[in-house]
């Protein structure tokens, strides 16, 4: 195999029964997904996923270090629904504005968690919260943080660093982002 992928179901994750397999130490991931429940166009299928489902589902993929092919099924006419054009709209004006957390990053030092997921590149790491963790968040760091800071305003985060690279980031001032929350982390090299 030259890649591994895992079917309506993030890596290792069986939630649809498609799935279930390890994930591979050596191959690069791909999760396939859809907008509602259905491969092509089927007209009776109106369960479409959110923008936000749509967005937590790419972040936390990211989180794997795995690329996220969102399927389009075409109607008999070859044009693409209004449902699925405005919810591919919608994930590129947020890319637009967070793609650099995204983009080019690699998956984080630990998979995604119940608050959501870690990107990084380079020295800089990227905590997605997409789900509020409390006003405190303690988390291991692979190495010692310079700094903290939310990703779309720059506002400094506090942070108590402890022994062994852990951290506590206070989040009580921190208004958390509808869809995604993301804190910049300067660790050092």
């Amino acid at each position: 195999e030259e890649f591994q992928m895992f079917e309506k179901d993030l890596p290792g994750g069986n939630t649809t029964g498609f799935g279930g397999q390890e994930v591979a130490n050596h191959l690069p991931l791909e999760t396939c997904e859809t907008i509602n429940d259905a491969w092509g166009f089927n007209i009776t299928d109106q369960n479409y996923k959110s923008v936000k489902q749509l967005i937590h589902y790419l972040v936390r993929d990211a989180g794997f270090g795995a690329n996220f092919l969102l399927n389009v099924g075409p109607m008999p006419n070859g044009e693409i629904q209004k449902e699925f054009t405005e919810r591919l709209a919608a994930i590129g004006e947020w890319l637009k504005v967070n793609g650099t957390t995204i983009y080019g990053t690699k998956g984080g030092f630990m998979k995604p968690q119940p608050w959501g997921a870690i990107t990084q590149k380079g020295n800089i790491v990227y905590l997605h919260i997409l789900n509020s963790p409390g006003e405190k968040m303690l988390i291991k760091m692979p190495a010692k943080v310079r700094s903290a800071r939310l990703f779309i305003n720059k506002t400094p985060v506090s942070f108590e660093a402890l022994a062994e690279n852990y951290v506590v980031l206070d989040l009580s001032k921190v208004k958390l982002d509808e869809i995604d929350t993301i804190i910049e982390v300067e660790i050092s090299k």
